[in-house]
């Protein structure tokens, strides 16, 4: 496993938090030099560049859908004061806050946006086992995506984290990413969620999705979760049409047991698919 995805996807789950570049180099078992040196290599990019290019991207975008508060969105991508934060803003930009929010729009500024992990095929896949699964109502924060903007997935999970435990009517420490409400052009919308009792009492901007009882083929995950496309690619373009199962019109998710730290990483997932019975 290439220990420059591992980094990418440290950074992208955690780039709002106060992460230096040892923690980045230690989530991929390197030393400093090394991480600098192989990031750069393999990205065209400096750690310190990309990191500070995707907060002050994910910045402008909060900027350009009319945040009120500049000084809290500086604080929030890891800046202690309005001047740091119009200073690096300006320099990545060319722009002041003040002047991207007022256009309402980032379509000429330069956005560092994820850079793309794994996606070969696993030749080894293991079999997976089939299961009768139950129904559930799953809530937590969604958004929409493509295969492009998909490489966003991981910064959503940073913001979901930190309710999980909190919420009203969590059943149990499991987590879902679930994959649902899919267009003909590849759109989907993808929650991270946790299950609860009922849809009550949960915050305003929480996504909720009811999914039915069903059939599943469920693959196991045992790699670190940069490498989580191959999976999904090897299941979608190699297992599922030389299986002979057809895939049911109903949500597909991931499950991420409490054995999964997501700070590191590592611990494993599931990735659940329905099939017509």
């Amino acid at each position: 496993m290439n220990p420059v995805e591992k980094a990418i996807w440290f950074i992208e789950g955690h780039f709002a938090e106060g992460i230096t570049l040892d923690d980045i180099a230690a989530s991929a078992g390197l030393s400093r030099f090394y991480m600098s040196r192989a990031f750069a290599v393999f990205t065209g990019r400096s750690v310190s560049g990309y990191l500070r290019g995707r907060r002050l991207t994910e910045a402008a975008k909060t900027l350009c859908s009319g945040a009120p508060d500049i000084l809290c969105v500086a604080l929030t991508a890891g800046y202690n004061s309005h001047e740091a934060f119009t200073r690096a803003f300006r320099d990545q930009f060319g722009l002041t806050p003040e002047q991207l929010r007022a256009q309402g729009h980032v379509e000429n500024i330069p956005l560092v946006e994820p850079l793309k992990m794994d996606e070969s095929f696993i030749m080894d896949i293991e079999a997976p086992r089939i299961v009768d699964g139950k129904a559930m109502l799953v809530a937590g924060i969604g958004a929409r995506y493509n295969c492009e903007t998909s490489k966003a997935i991981p910064s959503q999970w940073q913001r979901f984290n930190p309710h999980v435990g909190h919420i009203s009517g969590q059943v149990g420490d499991v987590c879902y990413g679930v994959c649902c409400n899919s267009d003909d052009e590849n759109n989907f919308d993808y929650i991270a969620g946790v299950e609860v009792t009922d849809f009550s009492d949960l915050p305003g901007e929480f996504s909720r999705v009811r999914i039915p009882g069903q059939k599943y083929l469920v693959f196991t995950h045992k790699d670190h979760i940069s490498t989580i496309r191959s999976t999904m690619m090897t299941i979608w373009g190699k297992y599922l049409p030389e299986s002979g199962h057809e895939v049911a019109d109903a949500p597909n998710f991931e499950r991420y047991g409490p054995e999964f730290d997501p700070r590191t990483g590592y611990g494993g997932l599931e990735v659940w698919i329905p099939i017509k019975a």
